[in-house]
């Protein structure tokens, strides 16, 4: 199991998460009482979509033994190593606006995307 920290561990860190996406999921967590000391978002990415790949977010009560964990602005982000392959270098935003709202992933080792957004190529 690997940990980062945003706030002052690790210099260059696989996954970001803006703090406007952990006070979001913070919010989430609190709201279904989960301890967010040990509990968190896990990030995955799974088959599916029309473009190959899709990502998958789910809150878990505690990491798995093999899971690298991100500390960012209070929150913790569980991602398997199956999946730290796909969105190693990614970004996890929150987007509130007239179109539409919810948790973003900005990766950049996406190739391509299908048009609607909601899967990716690498």
């Amino acid at each position: 199991m690997s940990t980062e920290s945003a706030d002052g561990g690790s210099a260059n860190p696989r996954i970001e998460v803006t703090e406007t996406a952990a006070e979001r999921a913070l919010e989430l967590l609190e709201a279904e009482d989960y301890d967010t000391t040990e509990a968190g978002l896990r990030l995955f990415v799974q088959q599916g979509g029309c473009a190959g790949l899709s990502y998958g977010m789910r809150f878990d009560e505690k990491p798995e033994a093999d899971d690298a964990i991100y500390d960012h602005h209070d929150l913790r982000v569980f991602v398997d190593p199956a999946s730290l392959k796909y969105i190693e270098g990614s970004i996890l935003d929150y987007e509130s606006g007239l179109q539409a709202e919810g948790f973003h992933v900005e990766n950049p080792n996406v190739v391509s995307e299908c048009g609607c957004g909601e899967s990716f190529r690498t």
